[in-house]
């Protein structure tokens, strides 16, 4: 059922060219996310959503890199049917779940959860970064709503921890009479 909805998706020459742009402009481990965090993190306006950012990138990678996709170790599409033409050198890590999808659900909900306008810019991008991962055949529909559940749940948490330190690190201003 899962490899039929990728069979079915429509791939032209200029929808190989986005999609794999996108994909190294990600990084292959979501780099660009670690950077984003820590690009905001530098300025204090921001630096709440950064935290947030980077602690999510480490829960991704934590929870989803190094404990699902071993516990699981679910074979990607590519994997399943190897005459499949990919766009990227096959990858020899597993498909459950995907943490592209998660490392972008995951930086746009903390950006959503502090600055709405821009974190649905930030959401848009995501669920690209998310469509490109069955786009180039590389995961599975479950891999990919699954790394998006992942990414949520972790970016709610990350705000929620990233509000405290910022709150332990400014304690309110008490006036003397």
């Amino acid at each position: 059922m899962e490899l039929s909805i990728l069979y079915s998706i429509v791939r032209t020459p200029l929808l190989d060219s986005f999609f794999l742009t996108l994909s190294k402009i990600v990084g292959s481990y979501g780099q660009l996310f670690l950077i984003l965090g820590v690009l905001l993190m530098i300025f204090k306006k921001t630096r709440k959503t950064g935290i947030a950012i980077i602690i999510t990138y480490f829960g991704v990678l934590l929870f989803g890199q190094l404990l699902l996709k071993h516990l699981i170790s679910r074979p990607r599409p590519c994997h399943i049917d190897t005459a499949f033409t990919l766009l990227v050198d096959r990858p020899t890590s597993t498909s459950f779940p995907s943490t592209h999808s998660a490392w972008a659900f995951g930086a746009a909900t903390a950006v959503y959860m502090n600055y709405r306008k821009v974190g649905a810019a930030f959401l848009i991008f995501a669920v690209l970064i998310a469509f490109s991962r069955l786009y180039m055949f590389l995961h599975f529909p479950t891999d990919v709503l699954t790394g998006i559940v992942l990414g949520v749940i972790l970016g709610i948490v990350s705000v929620k921890i990233s509000t405290r330190l910022i709150q332990k690190g400014n304690p309110p201003k008490t006036t003397a009479n």
